[in-house]
Order: C-alpha cells, then structure tokens, then sequence
C-alpha cells in the first residue's frame, strides 16, 4: 500500500511484518511500550496523501445500506480505530493494533480527506483519542497523554506530555476509548483483565472520569466488562455505552449489552450477571441480578458492539433523529460469526429503546463466513454525514443520504 511510505527506514521491517496481521476479536497479544515521538519524514513534506489507488479495491459495492444512502472511502488509515473531530475539520485516529495516532483532513472540500499526518508513534495501543480546547487527548493502555495545540502543529508535532499515568498496565481489554463528556470531564474506561473474574481493585471493569489535567479520578460506573464505546444523549445529557458480553458460554449467550447510564455510582452486572438476568456460572450465586442495572438493550451475542452515536445531523431522513447508530466489531469464536455491520437502535420519545435492526452490512459474507471489513467507530460530520473507522480494511468510510 502506498500509505508505507512514509514510515522510516528503520520500521519498515517491522511493519512488513505486521501489516497483516488480524486480530480474531477485539483483544490483542501483550505490547511493550515505546518512546513516543511526533516527527517523521511525511510531515515535514506536508502530510501525505489520504487516499490511494487501494482504495478502488475495497467491495464497496457489497454494503448493503437502506435506499437513497451510499458509502464511499473518506480516507486510508492503517488499522483505524477511535476518531474524534475538531472544530476546524481534522478528524484525528486511533489505532491499536498498531502503535500510532494520525490526522487527516479534507482541505478542498470534496468530502474525502486529502492530507494525513502521522502524529505520534511508538505508543502502547493508543486506541483512544479525544479533542477538546485545541489539545489531542491520546489514550494508551496505561497513560493518557495530549499534544497542546496540536492543530498548529500538524506538520511537526511534539511528543506528546502526560496527563495521567497510572491506569492499569494489563493488556487484556487495556485498550481504551475516551471522550469529553457535557460535563467537561475526560471518561476512560478500565476493561476487565480477563473473560471472567472478580477483581481486587474497583478500578477494573468500570468507566471512570477525571478533570482534563488528570486530576479527580473517580469512577463513574460499574460492572462494565469491556466498553470501547459511549456517547452522550443529546438532549438528556446521559451517558450511553456499549458493553461486550463474557465469552466460552456458547454461541448464543450472553447477549453484548447497550447501557445507559443516567447517574453515577450505577452497577451493570459485571461478573455476576450477564445481559441482566443470566447469572454466572462461577459467581452468579454471591449476588442477585436484581442488585444490578439491566441492559437497555440487548444486541446480539458475541456481536462485539463498540463506536456509537445519536444522530442528530440534518442530512438523513428525519426518522433517524436522535436514534443510535452502533458499530459491531463482529465476533472472534462464534461457530457462525455474528456482527460485522453497523446497527440501528430505535428509541422513543422517552428515551427508551424499542427495537434494533441492520442499518448497515456486507462486510462478512454469510454465505462463505469470510470477512474483509469490520465496523469500529462512528463519527458525525457537520454536513450529517456519517464517518465509520474500519481497522481491517484500514479506512474510513463516509456514508451519505440523497433520497
């Protein structure tokens, strides 16, 4: 792929034999961390381009998505995870997979970016990023670290300087999404460090919060597995978030969970019951489910849901209007896979969720059960177009409405 380029000399090696590497779900082998360093050879030629001729390759033609919508490559990233968007317009990546952080940005106003910066590598699964007050927030497995003003610096950019340092260093559901939050606070996740277990430390399997210098960390939620997602109700103001389900109790149970979280100091069940009423087979008898918050919706088993967002953008019909969108990973063992698509959750006038549907497939082939994409994040542009990071097929789709 031409977006090799621009790597130094000295990683080529390394990411030649990396490259295709697959991750069967959404967990990952141990990663020693790096030095990180914001400059390589790109940037200073100006970023390189965000789009290639491997783009043409990709099946766009196979995505199934409701009439009058269509998709198309917004930008090539390699393993593209967690996005965030700043008010000029850049949209910053995550990867995990992989070791760095990127920005691209559509500079002529086509709806494809055309520039792409390398921001930092050497990172330990920097999964997770987030913008707020001109700062890049970067999540790492351990550490969450920012680039002040990175939008000036696109082309040379610091290393980036620590704001937090002291989460957990265990890998397994290490990664991390994060995001601000109404109420001006950084939300981090702490995912389980196991399938199943009861830990020591409170601070594992829950969603926590702290003030943007670092500081005030407490926990904001409970019982929460593995979240790799959440978003904020745009009218309500609540936290809702994805959870996914324990593994190695069959295909078909449990159900992956949509939560929402209306407070803090809510517990979801997490280990000792699963989609709200399935007790653990090892702890399900030292609590009760009814002790714990069900899920607002139930998404499927082993589906892995991850990236979601309300949609409150103006270019789709007005029935998607501050509906959920979520991205499902796809499973990793499931004897016939479940997932690989983007779902639509439907919700009330009270914010209730009422059904669920497929607002979007194609990416695994049912038939064959071969895959060549699989759905992380969502992201709204201002025109209410949709992005969706994929970090198989190592782009960014943008999915548009024309009637």
């Amino acid at each position: 792929m031409n977006t090799l380029k621009s790597i130094p000399v000295m990683m080529l090696a390394f990411v030649l034999a990396c490259s295709n590497t697959k991750t069967p779900d959404d967990s990952t082998s141990d990663s020693t961390s790096a030095s990180a360093t914001g400059h390589n050879a790109a940037n200073d030629e100006g970023g390189e381009a965000a789009i290639t001729d491997y783009a043409k390759t990709l099946p766009l033609d196979k995505i199934k998505l409701p009439a009058g919508f269509s998709i198309d490559v917004y930008a090539e990233v390699e393993n593209a995870r967690s996005m965030a968007l700043s008010p000029s317009g850049v949209v910053y990546v995550g990867n995990k997979d992989k070791d760095k952080v990127y920005a691209v940005k559509d500079t002529n106003g086509d709806f494809k970016a055309d520039k792409k910066w390398v921001l930092a590598s050497g990172l330990n699964m920097p999964n997770g990023v987030a913008f707020k007050d001109g700062d890049l927030y970067i999540a790492e497995v351990s550490k969450i670290s920012k680039i002040a003003g990175v939008e000036s610096k696109l082309g040379n950019p610091p290393a980036p300087t620590t704001v937090k340092d002291d989460y957990p260093t265990e890998t397994h559901h290490g990664w991390k999404y994060i995001a601000f939050g109404p109420d001006g606070k950084l939300y981090v996740p702490v995912g389980a460090p196991c399938n199943i277990c009861e830990s020591k430390d409170e601070v594992y399997a829950s969603i926590t919060r702290i003030n943007p210098d670092g500081s005030a960390r407490e926990i904001f939620a409970k019982g929460v597995r593995n979240s790799v997602g959440f978003t904020w109700h745009p009218e309500t103001n609540e936290l809702w978030f994805t959870d996914n389900g324990r593994d190695m109790l069959g295909d078909d149970v449990p159900s992956c969970e949509l939560n929402n979280a209306s407070k803090a100091g809510m517990h979801f069940g997490y280990p000792y019951c699963h989609e709200g009423s399935i007790k653990d087979p090892e702890f399900g008898n030292k609590r009760a489910c009814s002790e714990f918050t069900p899920p607002a919706d139930k998404l499927g088993p082993h589906v892995a849901p991850l990236g979601l967002k309300f949609y409150n953008g103006n270019m789709f019909p007005a029935a998607y209007k501050n509906q959920l969108i979520v991205a499902e990973h796809g499973s990793w063992n499931r004897s016939k896979k479940s997932g690989y698509n983007l779902s639509l959750v439907k919700m009330s006038g009270n914010n209730k969720v009422t059904s669920h549907e497929v607002f979007a497939s194609g990416w695994l082939d049912d038939a064959t059960q071969k895959v060549w994409g699989r759905p992380v994040d969502v992201l709204l542009l201002p025109d209410g177009s949709m992005l969706v990071s994929d970090d198989q097929a190592n782009v960014i789709y943008r999915i548009t409405y024309k009637g």
